[in-house]
């Protein structure tokens, strides 16, 4: 498949190829395959190493099988390994969690992402009917997960990179902070910016910058569709000019926790009306705006999401009568 595409695709002249492995399932022969077509980061999901909650979510992996995955990766000479950590799951509690966490720190990926479980039930065919609401933890609990697995990361001797991810100081990606390349789409951060991403297969979502795009969701329909030569495109949004300075914003703060509107091309009509919504957070010092000029705070980095959803006009104006996202904490 790879080869297929390679020989179709102008390849650039210093590319950089990355995949997600299953550490059930990835073995050296995977790993060293894509490492010889030039594959040079790796992202493995662990979720937690609890037993209990891994049983919960049907996630069960053990520790030895990541620890293999992880240590085969470096032996082969992958540049950047990444682990994906996931608080708030069912029957989480800060000694397991703090336990994940310490068992993660001994295989010391170069990058870690700390996500918030997205508990999204409305959604059908997601999977998440195993527990019961009680076996989540609640609202406090969450936020001392977070609160200590953030700051037991930070003593271990990583560094935040925007949200829900840690990086080595090592590592390209702090790097692109410091540089200022730093960019994020629907996969996550990455050290250098791009307008284009292209998603191939079922339910993928692609971005040409000015319009977004997806696939059809059913293996039936994208399939029928494929064959006939047609683009499995069932839903898209073209970009108008607002939306692009609001993308810039977003942007601004999820990457770099601050944004300027003194250019008048990223000046917004309704710019009154956001920094209304921001007002409370400015009193809470969570951010600090000025000529012009929002900053996010230390404080306010756990509330980047939503500071950023103050300047998501199209969402605001829509005010959906059912819950179509997760909680943003």
């Amino acid at each position: 498949m790879l080869e297929g595409i390679f020989e179709l695709a102008d390849i650039d002249t210093h590319p950089e190829f990355s995949f997600e492995g299953h550490p059930n399932n990835t073995t050296v022969q995977h790993l060293d395959t894509l490492y010889n077509m030039g594959f040079r980061r790796v992202s493995f999901g662990v979720q937690d190493y609890d037993l209990k909650v891994q049983q919960t979510i049907n996630r069960i992996q053990p520790f030895e099988k990541v620890q293999e995955a992880t240590s085969a990766a470096r032996a082969l000479g992958y540049a950047s390994i990444s682990h994906d950590l996931v608080f708030g799951l069912p029957h989480q509690t800060w000694e397991s969690m703090k336990h994940t966490i310490e068992k993660t720190i001994s295989l010391k990926p170069d990058r870690i992402a700390f996500y918030s479980y997205a508990h999204v039930p409305w959604v059908k065919g997601v999977g998440q009917r195993g527990f019961d609401e009680q076996d989540l933890p609640g609202p406090e609990l969450k936020r001392t997960l977070y609160e200590n697995g953030k700051q037991l990361l930070l003593d271990l001797g990583y560094v935040e990179i925007g949200m829900d991810h840690f990086s080595l100081p090592t590592d390209k990606l702090y790097q692109s902070v410091l540089n200022k390349t730093i960019h994020r789409n629907f996969m996550g951060y990455s050290s250098s910016s791009t307008q284009v991403m292209i998603g191939l297969g079922m339910s993928a979502i692609s971005d040409s910058w000015y319009a977004f795009a997806q696939n059809d969701k059913s293996v039936e329909d994208y399939t029928e569709r494929i064959n006939k030569g047609d683009l499995p495109v069932f839903r898209g949004h073209v970009l108008n000019r607002e939306d692009l300075v609001i993308r810039k914003h977003i942007l601004n703060l999820m990457c770099n926790l601050e944004t300027s509107w003194q250019d008048e091309r990223v000046q917004l009509s309704e710019m009154p009306d956001i920094l209304e919504r921001l007002h409370e957070m400015q009193q809470d010092g969570l951010i600090e705006i000025a000529n012009n000029h929002l900053l996010v705070t230390e404080k306010g980095r756990t509330f980047a999401r939503n500071i950023a959803m103050a300047f998501d006009l199209r969402l605001l104006r829509k005010q959906p009568q059912t819950r179509i996202f997760s909680m943003t904490v």
